[in-house]
């Protein structure tokens, strides 16, 4: 990677023991940990505010599985390309699909995952900003395990920015120190990827 990479990218967690906060879902006895270490994925539903690890912990999570993981944006994915994927899918091995923004599919766009999920073919993790119970249709809801992520606490924000300091190869060569971390804290509200910003600003 450059230094052009952006900060957040340059230091992604690469393993799910890596995340900072989310303990209630990746803690030693919490749901998703006790799935992995079953080897189980079942399809999942992430609601929580932007820059809280909801794709990266989508792609670890694919990764402990040892399934393939295929990223989409419900802004930019239409009903003909779901579909070709889901043609694409294998029966050994289903992929783990995860579909960003999943609020702004349309009904015809949840309605061609229906079957997929329902038959196995993938496994879907959507990741939203908005109320799934509102903004999914039911019969997809209904087959899959909506997960609640936290707003970064201050500790968390403070435990981030010290962990960029120490492994981010270019910040490093700065010798950085930052001796208040309150501004940097109340700027970023609990989204991970604003204070990574803020500090690579």
């Amino acid at each position: 990677m450059s230094e052009t990479t952006p900060l957040p990218e340059r230091i992604r967690p690469r393993d799910l023991s890596e995340i900072i906060g989310q303990d209630h879902l990746l803690g030693e006895h919490a749901p998703l940990r006790q799935m992995i270490d079953q080897g189980h994925l079942p399809s999942i539903i992430f609601w929580g505010p932007p820059g809280v690890g909801k794709t990266t912990i989508a792609l670890l999570l694919a990764q402990a599985v040892d399934r393939p993981f295929i990223s989409l944006s419900a802004l930019n994915t239409g009903v003909k390309e779901l579909r070709e994927i889901i043609a694409e899918s294998g029966d050994l091995i289903v992929p783990v699909v995860f579909i960003d923004e999943i609020h702004r599919f349309n009904k015809s766009q949840q309605d061609a995952l229906l079957s997929a999920v329902e038959k196995g073919k993938i496994t879907l993790v959507g990741a939203t900003t908005e109320n799934p119970s509102f903004e999914v249709n039911s019969a997809l809801l209904s087959r899959c395990q909506v997960y609640t992520l936290n707003a970064l606490d201050q500790q968390a924000i403070q435990d981030l920015l010290q962990r960029a300091l120490k492994q981010d190869q270019f910040l490093k060569q700065r010798q950085i120190r930052i001796d208040e971390y309150e501004a940097l804290i109340q700027s970023s509200a609990g989204d991970a990827r604003k204070a990574l910003n803020l500090l690579d600003l």
